[in-house]
């Protein structure tokens, strides 16, 4: 739908002409960047200029507020346009706002820790309010959650920063583990209404199957009250019996989802596959931490990477390699041998869930650089796409 000035919005440069097209491609970068410098620093002993907090903090947030951060800025800001029929940002605005990301990004190399914080919640408030703006205008109430979990996830990074600030490493570690919960109930959000639909449109079915609220509804909160109580170090401190119950249900929950939109023929179908996968993860990192929580001897942060490297990284890789289609106005068709990114991406996640058990130091490095190559593959493939105006003409 175009919603702005045709002629205004073919003069902006194209890489500003909506929120997908720079976010998703700097979101990528980081998404290599990071993982190769926490892996050089943790394992490769590389002497580089630490940022504030230490490699730990900078790892932690960088991986939630910076890389997925970026995504959802992106997505959402590019979503929002089409749900609302108003202009979402663009241009100036937009390039702005990449500018601020950026200056996040850097903060960690000066000296106060003081505008680390600012700048980054700075980010996150624009995003809010650019997204709030969209959705008021139109009064569509039905999204006003994604604005309640984008305020959250604000509350969320000043406590993480505050642990930077206060050399808190408790606030700091429980206010990144909780970011992590954030994003999936964006997953859980979003997810819930793009899979079956994309799923129905995928495989050809005559009926999309039908959403349950109460389900949506109780996944969505059970992903809000798991951020809270480990924002506040109820959950996945020690091993306690409420917590694994919480866990079970959200994994329970998850479950029956997976089950209800699952159709045979998605499986020739990578664009759909890649997110059955990503969302399959979600469900095993959620049994393992319920199992850690009941006290069995499972590694709770293999568990964890199950949920940020499969679910979160394999969600956004999905997502960025569908959405940049459609919105540079191609069909979807996935790029010739972009199912590599996929398996490298679900390769990297086994590695370092499964593969850590057994070759610590082989595993992390072997899954690190699946990790790197996948994304590097997206910004090959797609980093054109997303520079150049749109194939059919049209604004965006």
């Amino acid at each position: 739908m175009q919603v702005i000035d045709k002629r205004k919005a073919m003069a902006i440069l194209p890489v500003l002409r909506l929120a997908f097209r720079p976010f998703f491609l700097l979101g990528s970068v980081l998404a290599i960047f990071a993982a190769l410098l926490w892996m050089g620093t943790f394992l490769g002993g590389w002497a580089l200029p630490a940022p504030l907090g230490g490699w730990l903090a900078w790892h932690r947030h960088e991986m939630v507020f910076g890389f997925a951060g970026a995504i959802i800025a992106g997505f959402l800001l590019t979503a929002g346009q089409t749900w609302t029929g108003q202009p979402s940002l663009s241009g100036k605005p937009l390039g702005a706002l990449v500018a601020l990301w950026l200056l996040a990004r850097l903060a960690w190399w000066q000296p106060s820790a003081y505008i680390l914080l600012g700048i980054n919640v700075l980010f996150l408030l624009a995003v809010t309010f650019a997204m709030a703006r969209l959705l008021w205008a139109v009064r569509q109430n039905r999204n006003y959650p994604i604005v309640a979990v984008l305020l959250l996830l604000i509350t969320i990074d000043v406590l993480t920063l505050c642990g930077v600030v206060h050399s808190n490493d408790a606030w700091e570690r429980q206010g990144s583990l909780a970011a992590v919960w954030l994003v999936l109930a964006m997953i859980t959000l979003i997810g819930g209404r793009v899979i079956p639909f994309f799923t129905f449109r995928g495989v050809g079915k005559t009926e999309q199957v039908t959403a349950w609220p109460w389900l949506d509804w109780l996944l969505l909160i059970g992903a809000m009250l798991a951020s809270v109580l480990t924002a506040i170090g109820l959950l996945l401190q020690t091993p306690q019996m409420a917590g694994g119950l919480l866990l079970l249900i959200l994994a329970v929950g998850h479950s029956i989802r997976i089950v209800r939109w699952f159709d045979a023929g998605l499986l020739r179908v990578p664009l759909l596959w890649s997110l059955y996968f990503a969302y399959a993860w979600l469900i095993l990192g959620c049994v393992g931490l319920a199992l850690w929580q009941f006290g069995m001897d499972m590694p709770p942060g293999q568990a964890l990477h199950a949920l940020t490297v499969g679910c979160i990284g394999g969600m956004i890789l999905a997502m960025v390699a569908r959405v940049s289609l459609g919105h540079t106005g191609r069909t979807l068709e996935l790029p010739k041998g972009f199912v590599i990114a996929f398996i490298l991406l679900n390769v990297s996640t086994l590695l370092r869930v499964i593969g850590t058990s057994f070759f610590y130091q082989t595993a992390l490095w072997l899954a690190t650089l699946a990790w790197c190559l996948a994304f590097l593959q997206f910004i090959i493939v797609y980093g054109p796409m997303l520079l150049k105006a749109r194939v059919d003409g049209h604004p965006g």
